[in-house]
C-alpha cells in the first residue's frame, strides 16, 4: 500500500510586502476590510466588518473565544542586581506560574520587580520553561507586566487594543485575533437578527509564536493550549447542527476548539482539556461550517487551517487577491470570512 504524499511546508509560503502588516488597531474596530470567501467555488467579493451582518442569519450561531490577554512579560532584576525578564506562560497553581526567563538563573534564586513583588525560581519544569513562586497575588503581579505583542509589529499599543471587547477569562500571552473586529453594537445587531452569541475559551500560548520548521507539514508536532466548553454552549450547538443552521467560528482558536470537543458522532461535549489538533487540508471538519479570521503568517499552522476548510487554491487566490488589493494581514490587519 503506497504511503500518503506529504505536503512540503513551502507550499505555504508566500511574499508579503511589509507596509502590508497591520500596526496598529483598526479603530473603528468593525471599520476593517472583509474579504468573503466562497469556501468552495472559490467567489470573492469586499466588504467592510459590519457588513458582516449582512451573511449571518437567525438561528446561526457565532462562537467567539472569550480569553483574556495577560501582560505577560515581565522585567525584574537579579540580588545581584542584574536585569532579568521573565514571561508568564500559564498559571501553575495558587502562586505558582510557569514561566520562560532570559537570562542565567539558579534554582532558589530571587527575582524582584517591586519592593513588594518577589519571584522565586523553584524548578526546571521541561526543556524550555520554569516554575516559579511569587510571593504576592495575580493583580499585583500583572500590575508590572507589559503586553507581549507579535515581533511584527513595532508600534507600542495599550493592552486594551489587544484585548476583544468580550474578553473574559484572564490566561492568553497572545489575543485571539479575529474578534478585534467586534463591537458591543455589533454584537448586539447580530443578536437582534436571531444569531445566537456563545463562548468558548482557549487560552493562546506562546507556542502561537513558533514557526514551523520540519520540511513536510505532516511531521510538525503542533502545542498544545487549555480550552473550555460549558454544558450550556454544548447543547446550543448541537441543537443548531441538528437543526441544520451554521456554526460560525471567530478565529483559528474557535475553530479548533470546537473540532476538538467533537465527538464520533460530531457532537461536541462540553468539559475543559488541553487541546493540539493540528487542521490541514485532508482534514474533515465535523462542527464548523465557516470561519471569521485574520490573513495570517506564511508558513504558519493557521493558514493550513484556512486552507483545510476551503481549499489550498482557493486560499491561495484570496491571499494574491488581498496583497494586491492592499488588505492589512495579521493580528492588527483586516479580516476574512470563508462562508
Amino acid at each position: 500500500m503506497k504511503k500518503p504524499k506529504k505536503t512540503p511546508l513551502n507550499k505555504f509560503d508566500y511574499k508579503l510586502p511589509e507596509n502590508l502588516i497591520g500596526q496598529e488597531l483598526i479603530r473603528p474596530r468593525d471599520q476593517a476590510r472583509l474579504l468573503i470567501l466562497d469556501k468552495i467555488n472559490g467567489q470573492i467579493s469586499h466588504k467592510k466588518f459590519y457588513n458582516i451582518t449582512e451573511y449571518l442569519n437567525s438561528g446561526d450561531v457565532l462562537v467567539l473565544n472569550n480569553s483574556k490577554v495577560i501582560p505577560a512579560r515581565l522585567i525584574g532584576k537579579k540580588e545581584t542586581g542584574g536585569r532579568i525578564e521573565i514571561f508568564l506562560l500559564n498559571k501553575y497553581d495558587s502562586k505558582y506560574w510557569r514561566v520562560l526567563i532570559g537570562g542565567k538563573i539558579e534554582i532558589g534564586m530571587s527575582v524582584y520587580f517591586s519592593k513588594n513583588v518577589v519571584a522565586t525560581i523553584i524548578k526546571k519544569y521541561d526543556e524550555k520553561s520554569w516554575l516559579v513562586k511569587f510571593n504576592t497575588n495575580d493583580k499585583n503581579i500583572l500590575s508590572l507586566g507589559e503586553v507581549p505583542l507579535p515581533p511584527y509589529i513595532k508600534k507600542k499599543s495599550k493592552l486594551g487594543d489587544y484585548q476583544t471587547v468580550y474578553a473574559k477569562s484572564i490566561g492568553s500571552v497572545a489575543a485571539p485575533t479575529a474578534g478585534l473586529h467586534f463591537t458591543k453594537k455589533l454584537i448586539n445587531q447580530l443578536k437582534r437578527r436571531g444569531v445566537k452569541i456563545e463562548y468558548i475559551t482557549l487560552h493562546v500560548s506562546m507556542g502561537t509564536f513558533l514557526p514551523v520548521t520540519s520540511k513536510y507539514i505532516q511531521d510538525h508536532k503542533i502545542h498544545s493550549e487549555f480550552a473550555t466548553i460549558n454544558k450550556k454552549t454544548a447543547e446550543v450547538i448541537n441543537k443548531t447542527k441538528k437543526n441544520n443552521k451554521k456554526i460560525i467560528a471567530v478565529g483559528t482558536t474557535s475553530a479548533r476548539t470546537l473540532e476538538s470537543f467533537s465527538n464520533k458522532n460530531n457532537q461536541v461535549e462540553a468539559g475543559s482539556k488541553w487541546v493540539d489538533i493540528f487542521i490541514y487540508p485532508g482534514y474533515k471538519f465535523k462542527v464548523v461550517d465557516s470561519l471569521i479570521t485574520n490573513f495570517h503568517l506564511p508558513k504558519s499552522t493557521l493558514l493550513m487551517l484556512v486552507s483545510a476548510l476551503s481549499t489550498y487554491k482557493n486560499i491561495n487566490l484570496a491571499y494574491k487577491t488581498a496583497i494586491t488589493k492592499k488588505y492589512k494581514f495579521f493580528s492588527f490587519g483586516d479580516a476574512m470570512f470563508i462562508k
